[in-house]
């Protein structure tokens, strides 16, 4: 295995890092006055050093499969190094694209040629369009415009297309080829279940895909949904879908692209102990397209297609904790996370330190990110990414003003306030929002435009709010993949507020997801810890052991989170965690 280190990576998370502090109703260039003799902060190196490789060796060809598959198969979408079999596309922790090749060959950094530096929240590989015997992938940025690789290799892609609003989906996916012309197709969710198809017609320069066709409702039951390929043996895209339970359902193709699926049939349980599910497509030769499956050690595994839609037995494709560096696997079932997949933590002395998520549900070992004592009693905050980055925003409030962590000024007026949350995108657009809590209880809302230069005018979206003593959130914690907010009051009860999409109103009814929370000192939205794209949450007791709440996805009462389970100790050195 090689370094992947590069200036490239090292140029974004620089520019990713200096994310937008608030302004108020600002637009011009931020100043790059400092305010006074103010510390600062830096974003720690998640650089990515090595890629590891998988063993396909052990996925072999079964009896069942081969009597149970036809001789037509569908087309494999991601095979970039022409050996027959589908190979790995995914963001990394240092919010990059990378390559494994199935052949157990080495992959590399895909770069794109259009030079943009936005994050990849996600990515859908869809085979070969043009027939020129190279395959395409998609790419889907966090504000929603999805772009097309063409001739796509291990290491780079030929940008040749792009188109915006798919904001509107909560997962795109490719199922493959749905309606039998050899090209695989796309299909968007709703954040309402509902499904639509949109068709291939074989450009890869304009409009590669027809207009949408409504073709099926109800799909939000599922908290992964995968187009796995042809695992039924007639040629034509198939879909998987996860329930939060952990319940495994095959969806047969028909051929129609009015009415592409058969009534679902269940395949499997227990697949809950999967972080990310991942279409791969036929790796083994036999006409029956595998699976790919993620734990929460980071260990890959294997599930040979059986032709019927059922799956063999797991094979281990990997040493534990190998994939731990992948946040969004190219073709996974998962609604992509992004802006926040850490914490920063302030000691007595008021240093300032950061966690990360490793992606396994643990935290990083800490990382000093300011000088030593450097923000003692300073009024700091870490929102959730204003930018297409992806890392967080480190905010500040110093004499009224707002700054952030590299001393940039936005503005005066915000001592106002005595809450600030960034949770993300509260208005649907996939750009990064603020909320801010006056002392009377008014709670505003701040839509930043995602160019890390300012924010709209605040709109006021509630009141009564000081009746809690905690406001946070980092994400989706419904399952929706709209970012919602969790509330504590005096009692310790802890209640969801829903995210609806909406500047007006950004959020539904509460409801009740805890009580007993009061135990905590300290409650912080770190984000997704485990890298299932839902938000999780963390709690600092008396004696300073720290606990984690894995999001379920649900939404609902107190099966919200998952059993808590500490997972680590001595957090009582904090006297603010963010």
């Amino acid at each position: 295995m090689r370094s992947v280190h590069s200036k490239r990576a090292r140029r974004i998370a620089a520019c990713t890092a200096l994310v937008l502090s608030a302004g108020m109703l600002l637009a011009a260039p931020a100043s790059a006055d400092e305010p006074g003799n103010r510390p600062v902060a830096e974003q720690p190196d998640r650089t990515v050093t090595e890629l590891p490789k998988i063993d396909l060796s052990k996925v072999e060809r079964s009896d069942s499969a081969r009597a149970a598959a036809t001789t037509s198969t569908s087309p494999v979408r991601f095979d970039v190094d022409g050996d027959g079999a589908g190979d790995l596309i995914y963001r990394a922790w240092d919010g990059l694209p990378y390559t494994t090749l199935s052949s157990g060959a080495e992959g590399g950094m895909f770069y794109g040629s259009d030079a943009n530096d936005d994050l990849a929240l996600d990515m859908i590989p869809i085979g070969d369009q043009d027939g020129n015997g190279q395959p395409e992938v998609l790419t889907l940025s966090p504000y929603g415009t999805l772009r097309l690789y063409a001739d796509a290799t291990a290491t780079d892609g030929s940008y040749r297309w792009q188109g915006g609003g798919w904001t509107l989906y909560n997962k795109v996916f490719s199922p493959g080829d749905v309606d039998g012309d050899g090209r695989a197709d796309l299909i968007g969710r709703q954040h309402n279940g509902d499904l639509y198809l949109y068709l291939a017609n074989g450009s890869t320069t304009s409009a590669p895909f027809g207009p949408r066709a409504k073709v099926g409702s109800g799909w939000n039951i599922y908290d992964q949904i995968v187009g796995v390929g042809d695992n039924d043996g007639d040629g034509k895209g198939d879909v998987i879908g996860r329930t939060p339970d952990g319940k495994l359902y095959f969806y047969g193709s028909t051929g129609s692209a009015s009415a592409p699926f058969k009534a679902r049939q269940q395949v499997g349980s227990g697949w809950g102990i999967y972080n990310q599910i991942i279409a791969i497509d036929d790796v083994n030769g036999d006409g029956a397209a595998e699976l790919f499956a993620r734990d929460m050690a980071g260990t890959l595994w294997a599930y040979t297609g059986l032709g019927d839609g059922r799956l063999g037995p797991r094979t281990q494709l990997s040493e534990a904790a190998d994939f731990l560096h992948v946040d969004q696997f190219g073709g996974a079932g998962s609604i992509a996370g992004f802006g926040k997949n850490s914490l920063m933590a302030r000691d007595g002395a008021g240093t300032l330190f950061w966690y990360g998520a490793m992606n396994n549900g643990n935290l990083t070992a800490r990382d000093q990110v300011g000088d030593v004592g450097g923000w003692a009693g300073a009024n700091i905050s870490l929102a959730s990414s204003l930018d297409a980055g992806g890392f967080p925003t480190m905010l500040e409030v110093y004499d009224g003003r707002l700054y952030n962590w590299y001393g940039h000024d936005y503005g005066a007026g915000w001592g106002v306030y005595n809450v600030l949350v960034g949770p993300g995108d509260l208005t649907g657009d996939g750009k990064g929002d603020l909320l801010a809590r006056t002392s009377g209880g008014d709670l505003y809302l701040y839509r930043g435009n995602g160019l890390a230069d300012g924010f709209a005018s605040r709109i006021k979206v509630g009141s009564g709010w000081g009746i809690y003593n905690r406001i946070l959130g980092a994400g989706d914690f419904s399952g929706d993949g709209r970012t919602d907010i969790v509330t504590r009051d005096s009692a310790g009860d802890l209640y969801l507020y829903r995210g609806t999409g909406s500047a007006p109103a950004p959020f539904g009814a509460r409801v009740k997801i805890g009580s007993g929370w009061n135990t905590y000192g300290k409650v912080v939205a770190p984000g997704d810890l485990n890298s299932d794209g839902k938000a999780d949450l963390l709690g600092v007791n008396s004696a300073g052991e720290l606990y984690r709440y894995l999001g379920t996805g649900t939404g609902t009462g107190t099966g919200a989170f998952g059993p808590r389970v500490r997972i680590g100790t001595g957090f009582q050195i904090y006297n603010g965690m963010y």
